[in-house]
């Protein structure tokens, strides 16, 4: 039989990602033992029906494969065991596949001339059939459909299950003797398996990871560490109490994250050099940028390298301390990555997993604030990819996550902190406040709102359009005047019985500014009262540094920004950072950089909120962003922002847009999409093609709809 290239292995969507999702939210370890997430964990399906309805014009054989046991049912009749291959007569059939498998998700790959497994086929976890005393066939109208899922495992070799991360080889850069050990430097902030090579001999083996030098050599504090015991050909990984047998190279079975490996041995093992397999999820770097100033160039290509460390087979926090999914974190990821990677299916894996199962029974990460992020995050894909398909399937899981934010509304219809809720905010050096009724929160769950009116209606679904667009009016009605201070000039941090607090905080003021909720005048305020103010509590968190600094971008204050960039992320590169950390405090010394969590090596030096550069160098520098779905029309606003020269390129769902600006020109190169090119110029600007508009106050755009690259001269 003639064999395409169509067929796809396919799953019930989302099933695959919590199940791939709890296999990595369950490799974190604390000094050896095994740490797993505090919050629910869902799990697949254990059956699932697949089913196409077929007109063939002639007979056809088809090959199956799946994971698990399954039966084959054609129009109504089940067939004998569980064939390889199967012939399909000519005529409209309809093909039912159920597939049981307790361990991994349900999965099915067949493969014939025009019968291939896609993300056409209809999958169920309960199709409602029974029969009735007379041989009659239930009514399975109510039984919901959903459309499969699928990756890129296009071989029937390719098992879903038995998908692994890329390794590559890697020697370290430098070894010294140290206390009673060796340690080796790898150069750099990295992630894998340690390698122990020529290994044998008896006695025991143990190995130290660290950041710093300081947490490698520190034996009773090093966040993560392993115990071997080798015995001949035998080595027993004491963490898992898992033996193996060796000839030579031995390579951990778990991978961690490190720059430094200490290493100490008894005198009766014999132990050559120690080298590492590095781990990574193979993804294209899309995005670029370049300009005059080398160190916001480094800091740009460090913070690639931090995106890159943490975009595995989800996006996760930091590689060495969690290694987890978690929402806040995620929806930066997901920014970052728009102007970098371009890697959607990453994107929707990890919204599926932080999503789970029904019912719902706590917020996303049992954080409150992390919920909000979640509803956000979906819209904000579409924006850049235009898949309506996914928000379409997903947003029977936003209807029942939004049913139980609804439900925990007080009085007021806003949103406070119950039992069982994480309201977090931000990590504060200082007193922040979380009870009552935040500002932040409200901010948050009104976008959310938002959110889901407009997702409603990418669903179908006009009653829920109506019904949010109602809920998010009311809500945002009463935000200013709960929360507005007049004398303040800012929206105050939280609100208890009906009355303000004193505290003014930065998060709710800078969201309201680039979520459109004040007034320019507020704005204007808020900048001064608020942004700019160093009285008001500082963020030291790259977390929330990510919004402070979109704020100030959003209200031209690139040039401000800049000098924050080179301060804060500039500051990290000075203290040695080869990857971007979890939080930085420039006021801090030496390993004081090194704490966290009350623990010595706590601090996360290779976090992914510390990445931020990269969204706000291509969004508000080079200036590019969706104005419709999937980059069908773009709109960029180049700011120079204090450089004197910039390009870079900003992908898109096929293709780029290049933008070189400097201070007498803009070259615009968009390989995808129309939209409009925005210029800030004292003359009418000068454009190799198109027609430029004037806008009024020295603003003018100009209609790009060729993908020749187009010159515009303007004078500052």
């Amino acid at each position: 039989m003639e064999m395409t290239n169509k067929a796809t292995w396919i799953w019930y969507p989302g099933d695959y990602e919590i199940w791939l999702g709890n296999q990595m939210n369950n490799r974190r370890t604390e000094r050896g033992a095994f740490f797993p997430p505090f919050w629910k964990m869902d799990s697949h399906y254990v059956t699932v029906e697949f089913s196409k309805k077929l007109d063939l014009a002639e007979p056809e054989e088809i090959f199956i494969a799946a994971e698990g046991k399954y039966n084959v049912k054609l129009d109504g009749k089940l067939q004998f065991g569980m064939p390889e291959r199967f012939q399909l007569p000519a005529g409209k059939h309809s093909l039912n596949i159920k597939i049981w498998n307790q361990a991994t998700p349900p999965c099915l790959y067949i493969k014939g001339k025009t019968v291939n497994t896609d993300d056409s086929w209809k999958v169920t976890y309960e199709d409602k059939e029974w029969i009735d005393e007379s041989g009659k066939a239930s009514d399975t109208s109510a039984t919901v459909y959903m459309d499969a899922a699928c990756w890129n495992f296009n071989d029937p070799s390719q098992r879903p299950s038995l998908f692994r991360l890329n390794r590559v080889a890697q020697q370290s850069v430098g070894k010294k003797e140290e206390k009673d050990g060796m340690l080796y430097d790898f150069g750099k902030e990295t992630f894998g398996y340690v390698v122990l090579e020529n290994l044998s001999g008896c006695g025991r083996v143990n190995i130290y990871y660290g950041e710093s030098p300081e947490e490698a050599t520190d034996m009773e504090y090093c966040e993560t560490l392993d115990h071997l015991q080798v015995e001949g050909s035998r080595v027993t990984d004491l963490s898992v109490n898992e033996t193996s047998q060796i000839t030579g190279n031995y390579t951990l079975g778990n991978s961690k994250a490190f720059r430094y490996v200490f290493v100490t041995k008894d005198a009766g093992v014999q132990l050559g050099d120690v080298s590492m397999q590095y781990e990574f999820l193979p993804v294209d770097y899309r995005g670029s940028f370049r300009c005059n100033d080398e160190e916001l160039n480094r800091i740009w290509n460090i913070g690639a390298y931090t995106m890159h460390l943490t975009t595995r087979e989800f996006f996760i926090d930091g590689i060495k301390r969690d290694r987890w999914v978690w929402s806040g974190d995620a929806i930066q990821s997901y920014l970052m990555n728009y102007y970098l990677f371009f890697n959607s299916e990453c994107v929707k894996r990890t919204i599926w997993l932080l999503r789970g199962k029904d019912p719902v029974t706590s917020h996303s990460n049992t954080i409150m604030d992390y919920t909000f992020f979640w509803f956000m995050s979906i819209y904000d894909y579409y924006m850049y990819t235009g898949d309506k398909h996914f928000v379409s399937q997903v947003y029977p899981r936003m209807q029942t996550m939004m049913d139980y934010v609804l439900g925990r509304t007080n009085a007021n219809g806003m949103v406070e902190g119950l039992t069982g809720d994480w309201v977090f905010v931000d990590w504060a050096d200082g007193y922040l406040d979380k009870h009552g009724e935040l500002s932040f929160e409200q901010v948050l769950f009104c976008k959310s709102l938002e959110t889901m009116a407009l997702c409603a209606g990418l669903a179908g679904n006009a009653d829920d359009v109506k019904k949010y667009e109602t809920l998010a009016s009311n809500l945002r009605a009463r935000l200013m005047p709960a929360f507005w201070n007049a004398a303040k000039k800012a929206l105050v941090h939280n609100r208890f019985d009906g009355k303000q607090s004193e505290n003014v905080t930065r998060y709710a003021n800078m969201f309201a500014v680039f979520f459109g909720y004040l007034s320019d005048e507020q704005k204007e305020e808020i900048k001064h009262s608020v942004l700019l103010n160093d009285e008001v509590l500082k963020i030291t968190t790259p977390y929330m540094r990510f919004y402070e600094l979109e704020a100030l971008c959003v209200m031209g204050e690139q040039t401000e920004v800049l000098k924050e960039m080179k301060a804060y992320w500039g500051g990290m590169l000075r203290e040695g950072a080869t990857s971007f950390w979890e939080k930085y405090n420039p006021e801090e010394k030496g390993t004081q950089h090194l704490t966290m969590y009350g623990r010595p090596y706590g601090k996360s030096l290779c976090h992914a909120w510390g990445a931020s550069p990269i969204y706000l160098l291509g969004k508000y520098y080079l200036g590019v962003r969706p104005v419709k779905e999937g980059y069908q029309e773009f709109a960029v606003s180049p700011v120079l922002g204090g450089l004197e020269w910039m390009e870079g390129s900003v992908p898109t769902p096929n293709g780029d847009i290049h933008v070189y600006m400097d201070g007498s020109q803009i070259k615009i190169k968009a390989t995808e999409g129309k939209g409009y090119l925005y210029i800030a110029s004292q003359q009418l600007p000068q454009a190799s093609a198109g027609n430029v508009e004037e806008l009024g106050a020295g603003k003018y755009r100009l209609w790009i709809d060729t993908k020749d690259e187009v010159v515009v001269k303007y004078n500052v």
